[in-house]
């Protein structure tokens, strides 16, 4: 997720608030600073209305990490740098598989952008924290379909438009229509061999 909200302490204020009903496990500011805001094994108020695959409750199964940034911003390279660390231990510690890394937009299209089209999304799958479409990109075959590719990476295809719009900010990093342009196929074609 980003916070949208000015700053790292307004964050850690709302997130210990009862009436906004909103929580993370963890908050990174810009200047890669932590906060553990709640036990992994509690349950968070992050996801909200969401589907990833079969789980529609996502609350219930992930952990929520809040980056402190607007979404119209560049994320701070000590805030990178925390978030990769941060990403290894949870991996490590709960075996977390690579395909599980995902953005709050993946579960909630058409509700949530985050973290938006400047998140170094490839950055994090050179890591092994989610996947990322190679450089070299193999045209999708004419009969492949988009929206069975997409249902099978975990996306909620019941509003097409806005689950194809997640996967371009998540996977081409660029705001743009529901559709998918030969490029955007490709690249999904790409990603979707991966899983």
């Amino acid at each position: 997720h980003y916070t949208a909200q000015d700053s790292l302490a307004q964050t850690v204020r709302t997130f210990t608030l009862v009436k906004p009903q909103v929580s993370a496990h963890y908050v990174i500011g810009k200047d890669g600073k932590v906060i553990h805001m709640l036990n992994d094994y509690m349950r968070a108020w992050h996801a909200g209305v969401s589907k990833w695959g079969s789980i529609s409750d996502m609350n219930s199964c992930s952990i929520g990490i809040e980056l402190d940034n607007k979404g119209n911003e560049p994320f701070a390279p000590a805030q990178m740098n925390s978030l990769l660390i941060l990403l290894a231990k949870l991996k490590k510690d709960y075996n977390i598989p690579t395909a599980n890394f995902i953005g709050h937009g993946d579960i909630a299209p058409g509700r949530k952008p985050d973290p938006g089209i400047l998140f170094p999304w490839e950055t994090l799958a050179k890591k092994g924290f989610g996947y990322y479409s190679d450089i070299i990109i193999v045209p999708a075959p004419l009969n492949f379909d988009s929206a069975i590719a997409l249902r099978l990476i975990g996306y909620d295809t019941g509003n097409l438009p806005a689950a194809i719009g997640a996967f371009k900010r998540h996977f081409v990093q660029r705001e743009g229509s529901g559709t998918l342009s030969q490029f955007d196929l490709d690249v999904l074609f790409n990603v979707y061999k991966k899983y």
